[in-house]
């Protein structure tokens, strides 16, 4: 199959994300001598403005990263936590709630991208903090293009707006009606916000005036508001109204950090680096461990219905696993199992597992000869993903074909030439999820619907604990040397089409755009992460360029196929660095129709 766009190529930097001003600013920012990272700074400040139904100021962000001078793969930590007053007895036994509800104020963990965009910033950047804020400044307050898809999702929660959160309709319904696709927008709120964050950030040297806005995000005037706003209920979609449990001191107790990445050797010459199991970003890697020395082929580009068979089951093997042992356990005595998890001894047991058939069952393993324990609520399929009429991926990744509006996520990733590379997933405080903090210009994440209200798992809420989220950034390193950098919006599907265009890409030999624009899959055969948390046992999305002899073979194995369309699945960037001849990659998904990728 030709791609249906070119892969970018130039030497002196490269960037992609999943919409063209986020990519046009990073290369603006490389232009005027930034590096990768002030690139991926601004890139991901003006994703907040322009994308609003995927992230927000109020969400969080995780990234992939390696620096010029180290290419051991680094994670930053821009995911906050969950208040000191959010316990499952106060959800569960005071409220009377069997899950987080997914939207509303008591899903709101600290908003973590303010300050994991500055740290990174502050340590790894180049430019000033109001250079790299001008563009997203300018944006909010000059206005910018609504894209088409944001224009339904408003219509979606008009009603909710006009009658629940008369603030969000103050901002996205203006004049009292939904704006249309391509309708300027103006967010002058937000940019007040901004601007007011610019004059706190004073100090004798950069890094000192980047600490000092950081300081009025979480100890100044926008902790002051945001527990202002929680204190007042408002409507969620457990049909009641609840205050928020962000308080000041919640924002002052939390601040971004680094970590090691994980590093698995896939076996190819190729090592995979993800965050830690505080993320999902290990499904990929144990993914790619069960499918080693597996028959897996490519004619024409396009995957067999033997490799499509194959992934999922294999996906499914690892999802199963995230539900019973992925999360930020504080008690050393349920750590989480890692190291076991991605070792390729365990992936030789589990691999046994996989037939001819697909399976109907949710099998989590027991490594280190621990018994996996799943969430009540997750042990059985449920109707809200298994009546076959809300499956993901139809539309925008969590926005389901019944219109019940999620939210999504966004993506970036530049390379320089000097060798910085990152990988960053965006998301949280969509437009959608949470009413807007008029003082502000924007609302709060919640990342907390990923907590389980069921004491003693790893993704038990617990107070001070990060959410096991589904973001998911990556770096691919061949022989050591980081080449890749990838990564693409979808909820629990991240990884899944990341797969699709790893094995497109090391299996098919593809080119980074033709391994994009490649026919993809997912499975819904595991619990999801986002609420009502149901999901459809042997289910499995594609995209009909597979071919049609390819879905009846599925079918044919006891998948439960649901075509998507022949452009439907995945909103993936990635950049790279060529083997010796210094040339820098990009490309970028093509299904949206607002992603880009460029290289100069």
């Amino acid at each position: 199959m030709a791609p249906r766009k070119h892969e970018q190529q130039g030497r002196h930097g490269a960037a992609s994300s999943t919409h063209y001003l986020g990519t046009s600013t990073a290369m603006a920012v490389l232009a005027r001598g930034g590096n990768a990272f002030d690139a991926a700074v601004a890139a991901g400040f003006v994703l907040q403005v322009v994308e609003p139904h995927l992230c927000g100021p109020g969400g969080e962000v995780p990234a992939v990263f390696v620096t010029a001078g180290d290419p051991t793969p680094r994670v930053l930590c821009g995911q906050g936590v969950a208040p000191a007053a959010a316990t499952t007895a106060h959800l569960r036994d005071e409220l009377g709630l069997e899950i987080v509800p997914g939207t509303g104020l008591l899903a709101a963990t600290v908003p973590g991208a303010w300050d994991g965009w500055l740290t990174l910033l502050r340590d790894h950047g180049t430019l000033t903090l109001a250079e790299v804020l001008e563009p997203a400044i300018g944006y909010a307050s000059g206005g910018f293009p609504l894209v088409p898809r944001v224009p339904p999702t408003i219509a979606t929660v008009a009603d909710h707006f006009r009658t629940h959160w008369p603030t969000s309709a103050a901002q996205w319904l203006p004049d009292g009606r939904v704006p249309a696709p391509g309708d300027t927008m103006r967010l002058p709120a937000l940019a007040a916000t901004w601007r007011r964050l610019l004059d706190a950030a004073v100090g004798p040297t950069r890094e000192a005036q980047i600490d000092a806005a950081r300081d009025a995000w979480c100890r100044g005037f926008v902790a002051e508001e945001i527990a202002a706003f929680c204190r007042t209920p408002v409507r969620d979609e457990s049909g009641r109204d609840h205050a928020g449990l962000l308080t000041a001191d919640d924002l002052a107790g939390w601040s971004a950090s680094y970590e090691d990445a994980l590093l698995v050797d896939t076996g190819d010459g190729w090592t995979v680096a993800k965050c830690g199991a505080w993320s999902q970003g290990p499904v990929l890697p144990q993914t790619l461990q069960l499918l080693r020395g597996a028959e897996l082929s490519y004619p024409d580009g396009v995957a067999t219905a033997d490799t499509v068979h194959l992934a999922a089951e294999a996906a499914k093997l690892a999802f199963a696993d995230r539900e019973a042992w992925y999360g930020d356990s504080l008690d050393p005595a349920a750590r989480v199992p890692l190291e076991t998890l991605v070792s390729e001894a365990y992936a030789a047991q589990r691999r046994a597992l996989i037939g001819d058939t697909a399976s109907l069952e949710l099998r989590p393993g027991s490594p280190d000869g621990r018994e996996p324990r799943l969430a009540g609520y997750a042990a059985h399929s449920g109707a809200p993903r298994g009546d076959g009429v809300s499956a993901p991926g139809l539309g925008e990744p969590t926005v389901s074909r019944i219109g019940a509006v999620r939210g999504d996520t966004v993506h970036v990733d530049v390379v320089d030439a000097a060798g910085n590379m990152i990988s960053a997933t965006p998301s949280g405080g969509w437009l959608q999820s949470s009413p807007t903090i008029p003082a502000l210009g924007f609302c709060l994440g919640t990342r907390a619907q990923m907590f389980w209200l069921e004491d003693g798992l790893p993704a038990s809420l617990v107070p001070g604990r990060r959410p096991r989220t589904t973001l998911s950034p990556s770096l691919g390193l061949r022989d050591g040397e980081p080449r890749i950098a990838f990564g693409t919006p979808g909820g629990d599907q991240q990884d899944q089409w990341q797969l699709c265009f790893w094995l497109a890409h090391t299996v098919g030999g593809l080119d980074l755009q033709a391994a994009i624009d490649a026919p993809a899959w997912h499975s819904t055969a595991f619990p999801a992460s986002f609420a009502p948390r149901g999901w459809q046992p042997g289910g499995l999305v594609v995209e009909s360029r597979l071919g049609a002899d390819t879905l009846a073979a599925l079918a044919a194995r006891g998948h439960v196929v649901t075509d998507a369309g022949p452009w439907a699945l995945g909103r993936l960037c990635a950049v790279g660095r060529g083997p010796g001849d210094g040339l820098l990659r990009a490309a970028a998904d093509t299904r949206s129709g607002v992603g880009a990728a460029a290289a100069h």
